[in-house]
C-alpha cells in the first residue's frame, strides 16, 4: 500500500472507486437488459430476430414492427428518463433536506405537478403533452415551495419527521382538488386522467419522449453541477457555509432541477411514488456518501426500477396490465418501512 504525504492511503481510495466504476457499470447492463426486456415482453409476444429487424429494417407493412416501433420503443424511452428524473430528485431532496425520506412522492412535489396538469387539461383544454408540461413544472416547483415553508425545512436536520408531515397534509389537499376538479370535468378528462394518475406509461407515444428528452437532461445537468457542493449542505447549513459553499445559490439550483425533473416526470408518466425514495438509498448503500456518485446511480436505478416495474406490470396480470405506478408502489411502500426503522426517526 503506498502512502501520500500527509499519511493518505492511495490502495483503500482506488479500491473504492473501482467499487463504484463496478456499480456503475452493473447498473448500465440492468438498465440494457431491461430496455431489451421491454421491447419483448408484451401482450403480444414478438421474436427476437422480428425485434432486431423493426430497429435495423424497419418495415412499415409489417405489424410487428409497427407495435416495436410505435409503441415499445417510446414506451421504453419514457420510463428511462422518467425514472432517472425522479431517482435524481428524490437524491437531491435527501441531500438539501437532510432527510432521508424526502422524495417528490411523499414530500408532495408529485401532487402538486399533478394538480396544475389536471387543471390545465380541465380548464384550458389541454391535449398535447408539450402545453400542460409547463403546468407540471409550474406545479411541482409551487408545491415544494409549499412543503419547504409549512414544514421549515431549514430545522429537519433536528427534526427530520416535520417535513415528511408538512408533504403528506398538503398532499392530501392537493389530491382533494384533483378529486374536486376531476368530479366536475367532462367524462373524457376522466378517463385520460385515471390510466395517467395510476403511473402507467401505456400509450406514451415520441411526442413524450420529445418533452423529457428536453427538460430530463436539463434537470441532471443542474443537478450534475451542483453535486460536489451537496456534500457540503448535506452536512448542514453552517457547516456548508464554513466549507465556502454559497448555500443559497445550490439550494435555488436544487429548486431549479427538482421542479424539471420531478414536474416533467409527472406530467409525462404520471405521479410515480416511492421511485424517488428507494434509487437513492440503493445507491448510498453501495456507492457510499458522495453525491458525485450518488446522483448518477440514483437516476440509473431509479431507471432501472421504473421500467422493471412496468415489464412486471405488463406479465403479472396478462393480458390485462398493472401501472408501474402500482407495481412501484408495492415495491416500495416496505421500503419506506424499512427505512423509517432502520433512521429511527422518531422525535417529533
Amino acid at each position: 500500500m503506498t502512502v501520500r504525504a500527509g499519511g493518505i492511503a492511495e490502495a483503500p481510495l482506488s479500491h473504492r472507486r473501482r467499487k463504484r466504476l463496478r456499480v456503475l457499470a452493473g447498473g448500465l447492463l440492468l438498465l440494457g437488459l431491461a430496455a431489451f426486456c421491454s421491447l419483448i415482453v408484451g401482450s403480444r409476444p414478438i421474436p427476437l430476430g422480428a425485434t432486431f429487424d423493426a430497429l435495423v429494417a424497419y418495415d412499415i407493412h409489417d405489424d410487428r414492427h409497427l407495435v416495436i416501433r410505435e409503441l415499445r420503443v417510446p414506451r421504453t424511452i419514457v420510463a428511462l428518463l422518467a425514472g432517472a428524473a425522479l431517482g435524481a430528485a428524490g437524491a437531491i431532496m435527501q441531500a438539501a433536506t437532510r432527510n432521508p425520506l424526502a422524495e417528490p412522492g411523499l414530500l408532495g412535489i408529485n401532487a402538486g405537478a399533478a394538480v396544475a396538469v389536471v387543471i390545465g387539461i380541465a380548464a384550458f383544454d389541454l391535449t398535447s403533452m408539450t402545453q400542460y408540461v409547463w403546468f407540471g413544472i409550474a406545479g411541482a416547483g409551487f408545491a415544494g415551495i409549499a412543503v419547504f415553508v409549512l414544514g421549515r425545512a431549514h430545522e429537519t436536520g433536528t427534526n427530520p419527521v416535520r417535513l415528511v408531515l408538512a408533504g403528506a397534509g398538503l398532499s392530501i389537499m392537493l389530491t382533494a382538488i384533483t378529486g374536486i376538479v376531476i368530479i366536475n370535468a367532462p367524462l373524457a378528462v376522466f378517463d385520460d386522467f385515471r390510466k395517467w394518475s395510476a403511473g402507467s406509461i401505456e400509450g406514451r407515444g415520441f411526442d413524450v419522449v420529445g418533452v423529457l428528452a428536453v427538460a430530463v437532461p436539463a434537470g441532471l445537468a443542474t443537478a450534475f453541477a451542483i453535486s460536489g457542493r451537496l456534500n457540503a449542505v448535506a452536512l448542514g447549513m453552517d457547516l456548508g457555509r464554513a466549507l465556502g459553499v454559497n448555500v443559497r445559490t445550490t439550494w435555488f439550483l436544487a429548486c431549479v432541477s427538482i421542479m424539471l425533473l420531478t414536474g416533467a416526470a409527472t406530467a409525462g408518466a404520471g405521479p410515480i411514488g416511492f421511485v424517488g425514495l428507494v434509487a437513492p438509498h440503493l445507491a448510498r448503500m453501495t456507492t457510499g456518501p458522495d453525491f458525485r456518485w450518488i446522483l448518477p446511480c440514483s437516476a440509473l436505478f431509479a431507471a432501472v426500477l421504473l421500467l422493471g416495474a412496468d415489464i412486471l406490470g405488463r406479465v403479472i396480470a396478462a393480458p390485462s396490465e398493472v401501472a408501474a405506478g402500482i407495481i412501484a408502489a408495492l415495491i416500495g411502500g416496505p421500503f419506506l418501512i424499512a427505512v423509517v426503522r432502520r433512521s429511527r426517526l422518531t422525535k417529533l
